[in-house]
């Protein structure tokens, strides 16, 4: 049986389907293809891949019907690649449960380096929790509550280690505003994305070495936020 990490590409265009066999063949993936949602799903179920490449515009049914149907039963990453840009399909994407959303047409670096986030987030959330996570110069002890910058110690609220720990818990995956909210706070607090903007600002003044130019909590520009970490 071969280690190399096994990606599913569901996709109607050939060209598209041929470059990336190619070029993740390269970067030593194995790679299966589909041309339909219904094939798609049958393949990810007959061979489960590490990870999948998701069209949204397929000939038998809307990708995120099958992003949402492989959810009911895989935690496998989903990266979703499609012409479509509005922040709506975005946000939709990813609320039935895709991990990531690129814009046709994308740059492979730019992909690649989503797939290797996405599978190393995967190999962490099947291992046992994270209670340590590195933010830059920044520790924080998920178990004990403790952020500590050198050996001092970070003051954050009730609330910000809550946001954190929720970013943390999703590292590497795009959250939406309403994904963060209704986790952190409340489902009636859905729509308040200030309130959000708000706390966000505040963590990014107390982790981030340049809180107005953050290398950690990112922003998915009118979609939501993703927390990047080492290792």
């Amino acid at each position: 049986m071969s280690n190399e990490p096994h990606i599913l590409v569901i996709d109607d265009e050939p060209q598209i389907l041929r470059a990336l066999r190619t070029i993740l063949t390269a970067k030593k993936f194995r790679v299966s293809t589909a041309a339909r949602g219904e094939e798609g799903l049958a393949l990810a179920a007959a061979q489960p891949p590490d990870l999948i490449i998701l069209d949204l515009s397929l000939p038998d049914m809307d990708g995120m019907e099958v992003c949402a149907r492989l959810r009911e039963w895989t935690h496998t990453p989903i990266i979703v690649l499609s012409v479509r840009d509005s922040e709506r399909d975005k946000v939709a994407a990813l609320d039935k449960g895709a991990d990531d959303y690129l814009t046709k047409p994308f740059g492979i670096e730019e992909l690649l380096a989503r797939i290797r986030v996405a599978l190393r987030h995967s190999v962490q959330t099947s291992a046992a929790p994270q209670s340590i996570v590195t933010i830059g110069a920044v520790r924080v002890d998920l178990a004990n509550h403790l952020v500590m910058r050198d050996d001092t110690e970070v003051k954050l609220t009730a609330t910000e280690f809550k946001l954190l720990a929720y970013l943390a818990a999703h590292a590497g995956r795009v959250l939406t505003h309403q994904m963060i909210l209704s986790h952190v706070w409340d489902l009636a607090d859905a729509d308040r994305v200030e309130y959000l903007r708000v706390y966000m600002r505040q963590l990014r003044k107390k982790l981030e070495a340049d809180p107005d130019h953050p290398q950690f909590l990112l922003t998915e520009p009118g979609v939501g936020y993703r927390l990047v970490i080492e290792g």
